[in-house]
Order: structure tokens, then C-alpha cells, then sequence
């Protein structure tokens, strides 16, 4: 009886496993959750798995297309990456193996992923190059998280303004049929030999161990002689063993045909490591089960990225609510002293009873005035405590009748300042509406107050549909369409460099003596924007005007 060892598993080469060997290997393949490909010596696709072609968002033609075939390769940095210092095309000129360079492919959508390659050279008995074999790695998600973390950390640093979801994607699973038996047998075994990072084992119907590659060895401490025959439990914490979480995902595979779970796992030395892992049920030609394969991913790194982001995340909504629960209650409390300030201003300078001097009188009524300039800024104030976003209160909005009526409230001004209004026609918008009506309120009376006393003013609302990718300085993730709604005045204006400025609490800029305001409704602007997980935008120009651009999603329609 003859015996063929690749890597370290060792198979009896029978009439029983020539009838098996495809099924097993087909089998054993559809587990791994890794993208990869072979070329021949001329640098031709002749095999690739779902998970590369999910990758790359195309599907090339076997045999036909070459490695490169409408690809864009950058480097790390988003810097243009040159054919020829791509690890495959290193791999081809100098026939060595080049592990664990980052490059970032640009799909046929533009879409990028980032991903870490592994390319192998390939060569027959007389040392001539047959062809190569590359693993990769797909760390789209870790980079995004990565700099999740980096923004997040800088906005906690500076008041800790926002917080970005944490990004996760978790790879796809199936893989292609392998065509040519003996030379994908080849390469598949020669592909798990010099995969580090993910332990891929393959354990019988009982669960012990019977093959270890050098991932495994590299994430769980443990060499081939140590552990081949031992049960895979050895893995998992005395109390997942007393819970019997082991038995569990195994009895689940055998049943589900694979379970998947994340969770602290043992090494050799004892220290942990979060791994995410897949375990899959191998079957024979009739369906009987014949053992398991079982993928670990070491993702500990993560893990303490997303706990930490989590962490940041609590602490941020805490703060906030606590800071909202502040202003709304000292708010509220200095209405009263306020009402009975101008309850006896008015009193006083009403009643016949007091015969005050001219002074006096003036002194009285500037009080007055500073009551109700002290009361609307409370009143700003709680208003903007109370804007908030709760998703229950999102309906379809009509933003064609929410400016009919903001219009309408303003008349006498429009009438007495000779303005010449203009509104276009928009679209229907998922949003809070007495939110809406007061964003459009704000901007319309932001428009007025700053309004050029030696020209007519002009109010212009114009809307239209576009792109995600339209939407300035922010990242694009997606295909969603935005309203884009801007108001237009020819206004005093403003300094750009001040842009951002006028959007915070309490920031009014110094244009006139005359001009009143809280310096809250721009930011009350923002804070609404905000909520519908929209964009607001500020462009002026001293003495000419000023332009908001608002960015709303767009009501989706559900189909019937």
C-alpha cells in the first residue's frame, strides 16, 4: 500500500479514496472562507474560487483572462501601485514566495477593498515554474474599523462631537468545484501548508483532531506532535467545557451542516485570543458524515477595538444625555426669575403712581428689552435641548407644504421688507415634521435678520435629487439618493473661514449693533439636519449673499 503525505495529512491511496477524493476535497475546500486563485507560467486565471470573485466583483474567464485583466492595484496609501511591484508580478519575475503585502484593488463598480496577498510560486519536478497560487486576505473591514477608531478618537479628544459606527464584514462562504482532480489536490495542499493566519483542522466524527497546519500552530501554540489525536475541546475554557459549548456547535454542524460562533478561546500557554470560527460537516458520496473541518480566525485585535469603540460610544450617549437633562432644567428654571423681571418693569412703567424721570425711564425700558432678549434665548435654548431624533416620530414629510406655510407666517415681513420669494418644487423626505417646519423657519428668519438694508431682499429654495458620491466631505458607503435643498439669500453675507463658526451654540457673528438673535437657531439648524442623518453646509460671501445646502435621504417607496 502506498502512502502520499502532504502537509501533515497522510491518506492511503485506495480504490475507496480515488472514489472520495473529489467529493472530500471539494468538501473540505467549501469550508475555508478565503479568497484565492491559481495562475499557469503565463500569468492565466486556471481556477478561482465564490469568495475571490465576490473580492474582485467579477467574474474572469478561465484559462483566457490574465491576473491583472481589468484591474486598478493601488498601494496603502491610495497611491497608484505599478504592475510590475504587485506581489503576483514580484512572485512571477523573482520565483519567490512574497507574504503579507497590503495592496488595495479598485472593483469594476470603483468600489475598494483592501486585502493582504500571499502568492506561492508553483514548480515541477525539473524546478520550472508551473504556475502561482495565491491567498488573500481581506482586511477591508479591520482598515475601516481601524480608522473608525482614529476619528472617533479624535472627536473624543475635542468634546467627543460623534462617534462612527464600528464597520464589520464578515467574509463569504462557497467555493468552486475543483475541475482537474490531481493538480488542484496539488495545490490546495500546498495552499493550507503556508497559510498562518487562519488554523484550518480537520477533526473526525467525534471531534478529535487529525490533521494541524502552520495557522494553526501560530494562533494556538501547539505543534503537530503535541496535539493530532487530541479532542478539539482542548480550546475552550474550563467553563465553556462545563456549559458544553463544544458538543453544542458540533452537534449543530453535524445537524445545521455548519455552525458559526465568536468567543474567547486557550492557547498552549494559557493566554486567550478571540476567534471567529466556522465548523463545517463533511459528508461522503451517500451523505454519511465522516468528520468536520474546522476554521479559526485569530481576531483579537478587533475585538479590542470594537469593546474600546463600544466603551467610548456609552460613555458618549451618558454625557450627552446628562448634558441635555442640564440645559433643559437650568433653562426652564431661569423663566421664572425672568417673567417676574418683566412682570414689574411693567408694573413700574405703567403704573401712574410712579412718576420717573427721563433716565430713570430709559433705564426701564432697556431692562425691558433685556428681559425679552433674555427670555427668547431660553427659549432657544430649550428648544434645542429638545431636538432630538426619535426614529418612531419619522413620517413622510411634504417639504413643498412645509415651506408654503413657513412662507405664509411670514407675510407682514415679506410685505413691509419688499422681499421676492421663490420656491421650487421638492421631493418627499422621511423626517420628524415640526422639526422640519422649524429648520425651514430658522433659515427663512436667518435670511430676513441678515438681510442688505440697501437692496431688496431675495429668498430662493431650490431642490433636486442626487447622489450619494454628490454629498461634500463625507464618506461614501453607499447608493442612496439625498435631497439637496438649498436656500439662497443676497444678504449681507459672511467671511467663508467662518463657516463651520456659525453653526455652533451662542455663535452669531459681528455685523450690525441691530441685528438681533440668540446665536442658537443655526446651530438648532444643525442639530435637525443631524437627526434625519443629513449634511448642512455653509457658503457666503462678504456682502453678497449667502447659501445653505441642506442633504436629506430621500423617501424610499416601498415595493409592492
Amino acid at each position: 500500500m502506498k502512502e502520499v503525505t502532504i502537509n501533515t495529512m497522510t491518506y492511503n491511496e485506495t480504490g475507496n479514496s480515488e472514489q472520495n477524493s473529489e467529493a472530500f476535497y471539494e468538501q473540505f475546500i467549501g469550508a475555508i472562507d478565503i479568497p484565492f486563485y491559481t495562475l499557469n507560467a503565463e500569468g492565466k486565471l486556471t481556477f478561482y474560487n465564490e469568495a475571490a470573485a465576490d473580492l474582485w466583483g467579477r467574474s474572469p474567464l478561465l484559462g483566457n483572462d490574465l491576473w491583472n485583466n481589468e484591474f486598478e492595484l493601488l498601494n496603502p496609501d491610495g497611491t497608484m501601485l505599478e504592475i510590475a511591484a504587485s506581489p503576483v508580478a514580484v512572485c512571477f519575475r523573482e520565483r519567490r514566495p512574497v507574504t503579507g503585502q497590503e495592496v488595495i484593488i479598485v472593483r469594476p463598480d470603483g468600489s475598494r477593498r483592501h486585502v493582504i496577498s500571499h502568492p506561492q510560486p508553483l514548480f515541477d519536478n525539473d524546478g520550472k515554474l508551473k504556475g502561482i497560487v495565491n491567498l488573500l486576505e481581506d482586511v477591508t473591514a479591520i482598515r475601516q474599523a481601524e480608522k473608525k477608531i482614529r476619528e472617533y478618537d479624535q472627536h473624543y479628544n475635542t468634546m467627543m462631537n460623534s462617534v462612527e459606527k464600528k464597520i464589520e464584514e464578515r467574509t463569504r462562504e462557497l467555493l468552486r468545484r475543483i475541475e482537474e482532480q490531481e493538480k488542484n489536490e496539488e495545490r490546495f495542499h500546498r495552499m493550507v501548508e503556508e497559510v498562518e493566519d487562519y488554523a484550518i483542522i480537520l477533526l473526525d466524527k467525534d471531534g478529535l483532531i487529525q490533521n494541524w497546519n502552520r495557522g494553526a500552530e501560530k494562533i494556538k501554540g501547539y505543534t503537530e506532535q503535541e496535539i493530532i489525536g487530541k479532542s478539539f475541546e482542548i480550546f475552550y475554557s474550563e467553563e465553556d467545557r462545563k456549559n458544553k459549548v463544544p458538543q453544542t456547535l458540533i452537534r449543530k454542524a453535524a445537524t445545521e451542516g455548519k455552525a458559526t460562533t465568536e468567543g474567547w478561546r486557550i492557547r498552549k500557554d494559557g493566554s486567550r485570543f478571540w476567534g471567529s470560527i466556522v465548523i463545517t460537516a463533511l459528508h461522503d458520496s451517500k451523505g454519511a458524515l465522516i468528520g468536520f473541518t474546522k476554521v479559526t480566525r485569530d481576531l483579537t485585535e478587533r475585538k479590542i477595538a470594537d469593546d474600546k469603540l463600544k466603551s467610548y460610544s456609552a460613555e458618549l450617549e451618558f454625557r450627552n444625555t446628562e448634558l441635555e437633562q442640564f440645559t433643559y432644567v437650568a433653562s426652564h428654571d431661569m423663566k421664572e426669575p425672568v417673567r417676574k423681571i418683566q412682570l414689574y418693569a411693567s408694573h413700574l412703567k405703567s403704573s401712574p403712581h410712579n412718576q420717573l424721570d427721563q433716565r430713570s425711564s430709559d433705564f426701564l425700558d432697556r431692562l425691558m428689552k433685556a428681559a425679552v432678549r433674555m427670555n427668547n434665548l431660553i427659549e432657544d435654548l430649550l428648544a434645542y435641548s429638545r431636538t432630538t431624533s426619535v426614529e418612531e416620530n419619522f413620517v413622510p414629510v411634504d417639504l413643498n407644504e412645509i415651506i408654503t406655510e413657513a412662507a405664509a407666517s411670514y407675510k407682514e415681513e415679506f410685505l413691509q421688507k419688499e422681499v421676492a420669494f421663490v420656491a421650487g418644487s421638492l421631493p418627499m423626505i422621511n423626517g420628524i415634521p415640526f422639526q422640519i417646519k422649524q429648520l425651514v423657519d430658522n433659515l427663512i428668519n436667518n435670511a430676513l435678520k441678515y438681510s442688505d438694508p440697501t437692496r431688496k431682499p431675495i429668498i430662493k429654495i431650490s431642490g433636486k435629487i442626487v447622489s450619494e458620491q454628490s454629498v461634500p466631505n463625507v464618506p461614501h458607503a453607499g447608493n442612496d439618493k439625498y435631497v439637496l435643498i438649498s436656500f439662497c439669500d443676497n444678504g449681507i453675507g459672511f467671511e467663508q473661514e467662518y463657516a463651520d463658526k456659525i453653526f455652533g451654540v451662542f455663535q452669531r457673528l459681528e455685523v450690525s449693533s441691530e441685528t438681533t438673535g440668540s446665536g442658537i437657531g443655526l446651530a438648532i439648524c444643525k442639530k435637525i439636519v443631524q437627526n434625519h442623518n443629513g449634511y448642512i453646509w455653509a457658503y457666503g460671501e462678504k456682502n453678497n449673499g449667502a447659501r445653505f445646502d441642506i442633504y436629506l435621504p430621500v423617501l424610499k417607496v416601498k415595493e409592492s
